[in-house]
Formats: C-alpha cells, structure tokens, sequence
C-alpha cells in the first residue's frame, strides 16, 4: 500500500510536470525537486524497477499456481517505469537539474545506454527483446518498453546538453565505456521509430505510429532531431573530442553519417553545417589519441548494490509478492480502482490530451460537453 501510495504521487507530479510544461510554469516544480533532491530519488527508483522486470517477473510469471483475479497491479509497476522517464524527460531540460542528480547521474547514463541498446536492437532484429508475461500484458509491455526506451533518448539528450558542467566521469562513461557516438549512428542508421508497411512509410510520433505522406517523408520528427543534437553535443565539444578515442573503426562508423547529411536535412535544423565539417576534416586526419588524465574512475552504484543485495533472492521476492501484492482481496481491487479514479480525473485527462475536443455534428473545436454522457462535445446549442 505504502508502494501504491507513492505510485499515485509519482504520477500526479508527472501530470503536474506535463501540464505545467505545456503552460510553460514548470520552475516552480523544478525548483523544488532541486530543492528537496528527489532527482537521485527518482533515479533510484527507475532503476529499482528495471531489475524489477528482468529478475523478478519472469520468475514471477513462472510460478504455475501464480493466477491473478486481475493483472492490474502488475500493470501498475510495469507503468511506473514509464511514469518516471517521462517525468524525468519533462524536467531534465533544466540544468539544475541535470547538477542536482549529482553521482547518480552515472546511474543514469547507464539506464540511458541499455535503452538505446535494445532501441538498436529492435531496428536490426525487428523487435526488442522484451520478457514473456502473462498473454493479456504482453502487448502492453511490449509498446510500454518500446516509449521508455525513446524517452531514455530524450533524457541522454538533455544530459549532453550538459557536457560542460558534468563529472570527468560522466564524460568517460557516455565516450568511452559505453561509446555513445557510434551507438546514436546505429540509431541514425536503422531509425526504429521509422518502418515500412504496405509500401506506406509509418513513424512513431506522440505515442503512436502514423503514416506519412509523400511530402512528409524528409521531414525531421523529433525523434531524429534528439538524435542529431546529441551527436552534436558529443562530438564538437572540445572536452568530448579531447577524451574520445577516434580510432579506425570509430571514425569508420562515425563517417557513416555523411551519407545522411544531405542539404534537406541541414535546411531543418542549420547547425548540422558544423557537424558536416567536423566529419569532413575527420575524414582526412589523424586525431591524436586521447590523454589518459584519470587515474580514479566513479562508477554507478544504485545497479550493483541492488542486485549484490538480493543475489539469490529473485525467486522469494516473487512469491512473496505473489502473496502480499498481487492477490488483491475484490475490495482491495475496488478501493484502488477508486484512487485511479481520483488521480485520473476526466478533466486531468483531457488537459493531457494533446488534441483539443471536437463538436460531434460540426467537428470544429468545441468547448461544451454533454452534462449526461460526459463523452460528447459540442460548439453552441
């Protein structure tokens, strides 16, 4: 319950952070999420249930004598990962933001990395990797893994903003550990947001796939431009390209991109100009390799130390919480449909919209709704 409880405040300040973000008011909760440092809370608990999902509920969704009167609160913990990317998406635009995580931002661009891996993976094999849960939750899964993994994009993004006031070790891990450059060309290439069907070009974009039509197909969504200003930000600063090792088969990869800086996508977002030089001259020299000044590297913790602590322990944690979480008593159930209710408020959900309501004769923007139904919208009586 105290879990629940702490869901529900997690969502509600996500749908104050949209709403507030849309009205463009959102210092006031940036200021107090500096203020109060709940970033390394967030993070944390990102990250809590990540393990969640890759130890316990597949262990959890073995158990043969494991059949739930509802999937609902199962639901609600594989949501909870979506619910704090997506805060963290509408907040990490922030600077202070971004130096409150402090050394859980390692944690972090960790999280970020595997991410993108399975982003990368889905465009080579078609499909993430996703764990098998009980056949009602599948899809879902399936779709809610595929939007975390492009909010993780927008997060990593926002941090590259940042490479001027981030840790050395930060730094080490996004060029070097992880080799975040080439993996964002393994994005630019196969771009999984973007498939084929039926001979008609569909890109994901607010939530869901739509066709493009012909005139659309070489505009830049969003999706591409997160990429491209991360590439930008990686590879012209100056402390980047000092730490970073463009060894043969980096700048192999790296010099892929030209073929995709063509003078229709330039024309949308012009400071790819600076980055259609940078590769130029990449092409025809020799980078010196970089100084290695770091004799102490920090390292992520919140990932290890969840995982040392519960070694062993995957398939306890599951049955215990096949007992005490997830064979809710019917009224357990009704009572927490109820605070459902309560935090998604009809009016909460149409303020989230990004549609605005149309009259159901006319189709114009309407602004009276139906005092019986509550579904219907109208313009004038």
């Amino acid at each position: 319950r105290r879990w629940l409880r702490q869901h529900e405040c997690v969502e509600k300040l996500n749908m104050h952070a949209i709403l507030s973000a849309s009205a463009g008011q959102e210092l006031l909760l940036t200021e107090l999420l500096v203020t109060y440092a709940k970033i390394p809370v967030l993070i944390g608990e990102l990250i809590s249930v990540e393990i969640w999902k890759h130890k316990v509920f597949p262990v959890l969704c073995r158990l043969e004598d494991f059949k739930p009167r509802s999937t609902f609160p199962i639901y609600v913990v594989l949501h909870h990962e979506a619910s704090i990317i997506n805060l963290l998406e509408t907040v990490f635009f922030y600077k202070e933001i971004c130096e409150s995580a402090e050394d859980s931002i390692l944690d972090l661009i960790d999280y970020c990395h595997r991410k993108l891996t399975l982003l990368a993976a889905r465009s080579a094999n078609g499909q993430i990797a996703v764990l098998v849960p009980p056949q009602e939750l599948q899809k879902q899964a399936e779709t809610m893994e595929f939007e975390i993994s492009l909010k993780a994009l927008s997060v990593l993004r926002f941090i590259t903003d940042q490479v001027e006031s981030l840790p050395l070790s930060a730094l080490t891990r996004m060029l070097n550990s992880h080799n975040l450059p080439c993996l964002l060309v393994e994005l630019v290439e196969h771009c999984p947001w973007s498939c084929r069907e039926a001979g008609k070009l569909k890109k994901f974009e607010n939530g869901a796939w739509h066709v493009v039509p012909p005139e659309d197909q070489v505009k830049m969504t969003k999706l591409d431009g997160q990429v491209w200003l991360a590439l930008l930000n990686l590879l012209l600063s100056p402390e980047c390209q000092r730490k970073y090792h463009f060894d043969g088969f980096n700048k192999s990869q790296l010099l892929k991109l030209r073929a995709f800086l063509t003078d229709v996508l330039i024309d949308q977002l012009p400071n790819l100009v600076e980055l259609q030089r940078f590769l130029s001259h990449l092409a025809v020299t020799e980078p010196a390799p970089p100084k290695k000044d770091l004799v102490l590297e920090q390292v992520p913790v919140i990932w290890d130390h969840l995982l040392k602590k519960n070694a062993g322990k995957w398939e306890a944690i599951a049955k215990h919480q096949v007992k005490s979480v997830f064979s809710p008593t019917e009224e357990e159930l009704k009572l927490q449909a109820h605070r459902w209710a309560q935090t998604y408020s009809l009016d909460m959900m149409e303020a989230l919209a990004p549609d605005k309501p149309r009259c159901g004769m006319c189709g114009v923007e309407a602004a009276k709704r139906c005092s019986r139904c509550r579904n219907e919208w109208y313009c004038t009586r």
